[in-house]
């Protein structure tokens, strides 16, 4: 999958809990200059960004959403990423289910799953 920095990055299931993967990985990103944006339905704000409640409020179309999340809410960001025509998602490990990749296949999304985003950019 081709992403460079400056595609605009979603990361659903930012946490300000600095245990979780949500938080880690949006921090690693920022911090290793990708353009990101967070989702959380609580909304707020992580290290100083806003953090969208969806998808929707975000002003840019993502060039990829990131899935940190159960895997039934992956399922419904799948969803909504083809309602969005977004082409691309990663479901990061613990993330995925079958019935989110078979969705994904039949909107023609490009998907990847069990890889981890982090490891296979070199990030971590």
């Amino acid at each position: 999958m081709q992403i460079k920095k400056e595609n605009l990055i979603v990361i659903m299931g930012v946490s300000n809990n600095t245990e979780k993967y949500g938080y880690k990985i949006f921090k690693d990103l920022l911090d290793a200059g990708y353009k990101i944006k967070g989702i959380n339905p609580k909304g707020g704000e992580v290290l100083g960004h806003r953090v969208y409640k969806t998808i929707e409020e975000i002003d840019e179309k993502p060039d990829l959403v990131i899935t940190v999340v159960k895997p039934e809410i992956t399922l419904q960001a799948v969803k909504k990423c083809g309602q969005l025509n977004i082409k691309k998602i990663w479901m990061q490990p613990g993330s995925e289910s079958e019935e989110a990749i078979d969705e994904a296949k039949k909107l023609n999304m490009e998907v990847v799953s069990n890889a981890c985003f982090m490891i296979i950019k070199k990030v971590w």
